[in-house]
């Protein structure tokens, strides 16, 4: 067998792709590794036999779970017809998971002469994979999980020849702590069975913490006000989910909002003594129930969640000194009354023993305040859009000893599909700067500021900030595009990587139209409003290139799916289609409605002329008719509906899922009672009556002006 060798360091591109030689003439099969390990040193390929033994002698309950996962990825990949029919019996290839410190891992080290540095102990591995063995070592159960985890991206995927590259690895995180921020407080609010879902995948890219959001939707049996029925983890959920994502090394780290954000508190007559304004966003600091009601909160999630860590919000507090603090903001300053507020807060949860997590937006605001902050607190600096200049967002607390974790977003909210050149540009460049200024972790944000997420459709981005911040420097983005299906879909086509291209090319033809607008609100805008006409100008000479983009992606996913009907997150290939579908009906809504005004002015300008009738005729059963343009604008909400329906349900409980739907039922009787004004007008013209100024329908008057 010929031999490649092949060595990754840090300081190379985030994506290992092992060029593995076969025999000569052979196809060389390929492995994609995310996050790509520190140093990786693979120089063979075996064949990977159809009996598998996963063993963890050391009787660890936490190895032999990691074993079990391991044992459930073997058993997705059948052998095939062929490797079974006639084959003689081959003694199983054996995996065995050791610790470091136990003498069959310290002799397996020293047979392929490798060690473990101090910087290995908590979450590191090595991984040596033989022709006949694999043997994998952690100094801790962390580490033996992530092993596995990598360990898993190396077998072959099901209906691939099976084969292994032989090797070894070595391998740890650059960044502690690794997670997800999710919204559960803006609409969508998801299953347990999918948080399990989401904590499964989280686990598989390494990611080790996952903060669950909350203003008003974590039930508190002391203060239950708030809290909708039907969208609130109860005490009985939240037990059930920590023990379960414990299993999979995943902390959950909650944050319930102690400052702002708490409108869907305060709009309650019971808490307007701790309101900053009527009915508002912010608790007013100084008010003789505000800190008692953080302290209830808190004190409740503290027996609940078992994190060291607790998040206690406090961003976008603009209510801030136009209420209750109104004299103490214009005295003091902004400032120092909401770093002043932090402070009590911060005391008065001292006795839960948690260090508190706070959004870290004053440091860019007022650095000079962040002096004054308890420095046992950790900031965490926030920024969705930007590309660089991080540094002034974090340096505030790094200069005075307050430890940061840093805060990228999936830029998803107000979208109809996370734009993803937003999101992996604006996590690559806050994970690269936070490593260098010293931030000790990560969070990539997902926020449902519209009502309207779908978190199936956010895996693109958030994985990419997992894989950003296990790995030391800058990632490579391009790598990451080209091995991203392939792990999480186990797709080998390359048709869901092109696709997820496809769908950035459409939101860059649709962000040279939007003008500052958001997806979301394009796909829900009248064509024909004021504001409608002023983007249609712009959008229009873009639509066919978005819809063409938007197209092919459909078609990508569907030639993937015919290809391997067992592809993996399933789930996520729908929500992709529906994001591509949305896109696709944004430019198709503003071309139909072009195209119905200018018909229309047509037909009125010739209405009299009986030689060209039959055009006329034609024109206007185009615009409302069984086919007309009207029918299929009201078709296309519909069936966007439904597609929408069953990805929200498939992810989300039903709750709030009424207040999106209705949406689009208005979109659809909008067009609907279009089209039967048109068919009335278009009636009365056959009996003889003239046809009805543009506007009198609803159509723009400078879209049918001559």
């Amino acid at each position: 067998m010929a031999s490649f060798r092949l060595r990754l360091l840090a300081s190379l591109p985030l994506v290992a792709l092992f060029c593995l030689l076969a025999p000569s003439g052979a196809a060389q099969p390929q492995v994609k590794l995310l996050p790509a390990p520190r140093e990786a040193d693979f120089s063979q390929i075996a064949k990977f036999p159809v009996r598998v033994l996963v063993a963890a002698p050391g009787r660890n309950a936490e190895d032999e779970f990691a074993a079990q996962d391991l044992e459930s990825a073997i058993k997705r990949i059948v052998p095939s017809a062929e490797e079974t029919r006639g084959a003689a019996p081959q003694p199983p290839y054996r995996i065995t998971l050791l610790r470091e410190d136990a003498a069959e891992g310290k002799a397996a080290l020293a047979r392929a002469h490798l060690a473990f540095d101090p910087a290995m102990e908590s979450e590191g591995y090595v991984l040596i994979v033989g022709a006949h063995e694999a043997v994998i070592i952690g100094a801790t159960s962390a580490g033996v999980f992530y092993g596995v985890q990598t360990m898993k991206q190396l077998l072959p995927l099901p209906g691939a020849p099976r084969v292994l590259p032989t090797g070894t690895v070595r391998d740890w995180p650059a960044m502690r702590y690794r997670g997800i921020d999710d919204d559960l407080s803006r609409g969508p609010f998801p299953t347990l069975a999918f948080q399990k879902k989401q904590i499964r995948v989280f686990a598989a890219f390494k990611i080790n913490i996952y903060s669950p959001y909350f203003e008003h939707t974590l039930l508190y049996p002391d203060q239950p006000l708030a809290a909708p029925p039907g969208s609130a983890m109860t005490p009985d959920e939240v037990k059930d989910l920590v023990a379960y994502a414990h299993q999979y090394h995943v902390t959950i780290v909650p944050e319930q909002e102690a400052f702002g954000h708490l409108h869907h508190v305060l709009k309650y007559e019971l808490y307007q003594d701790e309101a900053e304004t009527p009915h508002g966003h912010v608790l007013a600091p100084g008010q003789a129930g505000t800190l008692p009601l953080i302290k209830d909160w808190f004190t409740q999630i503290a027996k609940e969640f078992p994190s060291p860590f607790l998040h206690i919000g406090a961003d976008e507090t603009f209510d801030l000194g136009i209420g209750r603090t109104r004299d103490a903001v214009e005295q003091k300053g902004y400032g120092p009354v909401y770093i002043d507020f932090l402070k009590q807060i911060h005391d008065e949860l001292a006795p839960l023993n948690r260090r508190l997590l706070f959004w870290g937006d004053i440091g860019d605001a007022n650095p000079d305040a962040v002096a004054a902050l308890p420095k046992d607190m950790i900031a965490v600096p926030w920024n969705y859009w930007s590309t660089s200049g991080f540094d002034k967002m974090i340096e505030p607390f790094a200069r005075n000893g307050i430890e940061t974790w840093v805060a990228p977003g999936d830029a998803n909210w107000n979208e109809v599909y996370p734009v993803a050149k937003t999101a992996l540009w604006n996590i690559q460049g806050f994970i690269r700067d936070g490593q260098r200024l010293g931030s000790t972790g990560a969070l990539t944000t997902v926020w449902n500021d519209d009502g309207e997420g779908l978190f199936n459709m956010d895996w693109y981005g958030v994985l990419f900030g997992a894989v950003a911040a296990w790995q030391p420097g800058e990632s490579n983005i391009a790598n990451y595009q080209d091995a991203y299906a392939e792990i999480l879909h186990q797709d080998t086509t390359g048709k869901i990587d092109a696709a997820e291209k496809e769908l950035m090319a459409a939101q860059e033809a649709l962000g040279a139209a939007k003008s500052g607008m958001n997806s979301d609100e394009v796909f829900w805008l009248d064509p024909w409003s004021a504001k409608g006409q002023d983007v249609s100008s712009r959008l229009l000479p873009q639509a066919h290139a978005l819809r063409m983009h938007a197209e092919q992606a459909i078609v990508l996913l569907d030639e993937a799916r015919t290809a391997d009907p067992k592809l993996a997150e399933t789930d996520a290939l729908t929500a992709m289609d529906l994001g591509a579908r949305r896109l696709d009906f944004i430019g198709l809504k503003f071309q139909l409605a072009q195209e119905i005004a200018t018909a229309y002015a047509q037909a009125v300008a010739q209405e009299h002329d009986k030689t060209q009738r039959r055009d006329t005729s034609n024109m206007l059963s185009e615009i409302s008719s069984n086919n007309g343009r009207c029918q299929d604008l009201r078709d296309g909400y519909s069936a966007l509906k439904a597609e929408y329906s069953q990805v929200w349900l498939s992810e989300n409980r039903p709750y709030w899922l009424n207040n999106v739907t209705v949406r689009y039922d208005l979109e659809i009787e909008r067009w609907q009672r279009r089209a039967d004004r048109f068919e009335t007008a278009i009636r009365a013209w056959y009996g003889g009556t003239d046809l009805p100024a543009g506007p009198a329908l609803g159509l723009p008057a400078a879209a049918t002006s001559h």
